[in-house]
């Protein structure tokens, strides 16, 4: 997966889908500071990525799961993801609401999902992966069979790491934070005294940056 994972990393920097930034951190909506943003909904306006993300996602699906019966997105960031890697497999789409609807049939599970049905989740980005496992949490209790859950690029966080084990999900992504940082050294994207400094911030995240 080495050769995946780089070329994964090297596009999302190319087209700003990742963009870092340690000497002016963003903040995030749950308020930390990070020296990373990572928007992959960039990838669908770009057809050669999102072409190689979406049937290289497919492949891992078909290698590890032939058993596969409906692939569910995780809205709203992995629906349209989701639905074109059930399309390359040919394979029903539903995706998952973060809660059910105010309104109309209060669905939280858009699209058919039949009880019993194996099911493999499509994400765009794994952070902390409390929102990827509440999609997994509705898919089973919706009567699900989950297999596992494939990503374009995660944090690397060691809590969601556990969190995924805690709730035995077996979790596999195209990228990851590791793999970027690696990337971004090599291609002279950041500069060698940056690269501590991106390091350190995945230890740490939600108190990265804050004065004492």
């Amino acid at each position: 997966m080495e050769s995946v994972e780089k070329a994964v990393a090297k596009s999302l920097m190319d087209i700003k889908a990742v963009m870092l930034r340690p000497e002016q951190p963003f903040t995030w909506a749950s308020g930390w500071l990070s020296p990373i943003y990572c928007d992959n909904r960039k990838i669908l306006s770009y057809p050669q990525i999102r072409e190689n993300a979406c049937r290289w996602m497919a492949d891992i699906i078909m290698e590890k799961y032939p058993e596969v019966e409906v692939i569910a997105g995780v809205a709203t960031g992995a629906i349209a993801h989701g639905y074109l890697v059930a399309h390359i497999l040919g394979k029903p789409f539903c995706y998952v609401r973060p809660k059910p609807k105010d309104h109309g049939t209060g669905s939280q599970i858009e699209g058919i999902l039949e009880p019993g049905k194996k099911v493999v989740i499509v994400e765009d980005l794994i952070s902390t992966g409390m929102s990827s496992l509440a999609a997994k949490n509705a898919l089973v209790n919706a009567g699900a069979d989950v297999l596992g859950m494939v990503a374009i690029f995660s944090y690397n966080f060691n809590h969601a790491r556990k969190a995924f084990e805690d709730a035995n999900v077996e979790l596999t992504t195209l990228s990851n934070y590791d793999t970027l940082i690696e990337v971004a050294a090599e291609t002279g994207y950041v500069k060698d005294s940056e690269i501590e400094v991106l390091k350190q911030w995945r230890f740490s995240p939600s108190t990265w940056g804050k004065k004492e």
